[in-house]
């Protein structure tokens, strides 16, 4: 179990969690690539309205990152 005191001292992975998915874009991603099958950026930019292509890029390498999303050429 986790101590709290430990979140102080080291990477809280509580922390560590909400510092990668706390943002709006990062949740909303994983919600279209978790919903259906392969998506490329394009149908990613259509089904996120407001979301630019360098701010989705970006959230797409953090998630990739950190083992959240696999990338495929």
């Amino acid at each position: 179990m986790l101590d709290v005191s430990q979140c102080s001292e080291i990477q809280c992975p509580i922390q560590f969690v909400v510092d990668l998915l706390g943002n709006k874009w990062s949740i909303l991603i994983l919600r279209e690539l978790f919903g259906s099958e392969r998506r490329r950026t394009h149908e990613l930019l259509t089904a996120l309205p407001g979301i630019s292509t360098k701010t989705l890029t970006q959230r797409l390498r953090e998630l990739e990152a950190h083992g959240i999303v696999d990338r495929r050429v």
